[in-house]
């Protein structure tokens, strides 16, 4: 196997697709819209890799091809062609490599090592964040700021089993934000920050401390919520989460991050018209510091509170108040929109 960054000169190339997916290539990937042959399907797609690699059809489902691709940079992307090039080494590491994908894609907690090695990796526990300075790893690597894909994979991928196995000696590459996540962590078990599940309509208020956010820690106006933390906690398909801010509370309304994948075990979750909800919302909301407005510019959001600015605002409704809200909408709300 070998491994080359996704191009145009590739398109009339036979080759395998892990993780993105490209035309003319065979898919082995969780992508919405895949073609990955059902056999080997798998929530991630570093899971989806290793069942491939362990899988007794190997040859006909790769159809003898040798070349692999991928088209972006992240934690389950590098995990799935590192898996890919490694075969049988990989399935070694099958229990690290799995919860550090679930880590990057989808800001899930399964053990601190597998966290912070997303993070030395992709430089964020979520997909997409505000940061966008690059891998860490990538960056140490080459002495200086690494903004192409192709190059962090040329850097990365010799690298992912020490990652991996020492991550202790990337301290330095995941400190910070790992500080971070275990403040969200700690301030839900000393229940600051708390889950109300609502199981009729799967829906789960979480409301983060003040602590968590404000002059000693995340500002929301900057900064994506806390989804490490967030989804060790909540159990519902929908995350109403409530923020202290100024003098009111912000508010993000979010799908679990996995929503945005194909998956198999993990539920799929249906996206919502939340048109309705949120023109009543606008109707009530007694704030000038924002409107709700429907959300689509992360993998997860659905509705913001936000400012003229785009950013996070403070409305004036209690956190109960919009769970109300939102559970007063007509049965037909949840059809996609």
């Amino acid at each position: 196997m070998r491994f080359e960054f996704y191009h145009s000169g590739m398109d009339n190339i036979p080759k395998l697709a892990v993780d993105g997916t490209v035309g003319n290539s065979i898919h082995f990937s969780h992508w919405q819209g895949n073609q990955t042959p059902a056999e080997v399907k798998a929530d991630t797609s570093t899971e989806i890799t290793l069942n491939l690699v362990a899988s007794p059809n190997r040859d006909a489902l790769t159809r003898g091809i040798e070349l692999v691709t991928n088209n972006h940079f992240d934690t389950d992307g590098v995990l799935s062609v590192w898996t890919m090039l490694n075969g049988d080494r990989a399935l070694e590491l099958r229990d690290k490599l799995i919860p550090t994908a679930e880590a990057g894609d989808f800001s899930e907690f399964t053990n601190e090592n597998a966290v912070r090695a997303s993070i030395a990796i992709q430089g964020s526990d979520q997909p997409i964040t505000a940061d966008d300075s690059g891998s860490p790893l990538a960056n140490q690597l080459a002495g200086s700021p690494v903004d192409d894909d192709a190059r962090a994979y040329e850097l990365v991928l010799p690298q992912v089993e020490r990652v991996l196995t020492r991550i202790d000696e990337y301290e330095n590459l995941w400190r910070g934000p790992w500080q971070q996540i275990e403040k969200s962590i700690e301030s839900f078990e000393r229940a600051a920050s708390t889950v109300q599940e609502f199981s009729d309509i799967k829906l789960s208020l979480i409301t983060i401390a003040r602590d968590v956010f404000g002059p000693s820690g995340f500002d929301p106006a900057r900064y994506a919520a806390p989804f490490t933390a967030i989804s060790r906690y909540a159990k519902g398909q929908l995350f109403l989460i409530a923020i202290p801010y100024q003098n009111g509370w912000a508010y993000r309304i979010d799908y679990p991050y996995y929503s945005w994948a194909e998956t198999i075990v993990r539920p799929r979750i249906q996206r919502r018209n939340f048109a309705s909800l949120v023109s009543r919302l606008n109707e009530r909301e007694s704030s000038r510091a924002g409107r709700w407005d429907l959300d689509t510019s992360e993998l997860s959001s659905a509705v913001k509170f936000i400012g003229g600015d785009g950013k996070l605002a403070a409305s004036v409704f209690q956190p109960d108040q919009v769970a109300d809200a939102i559970r007063r909408e007509p049965a037909g709300s949840a059809a996609a929109g």
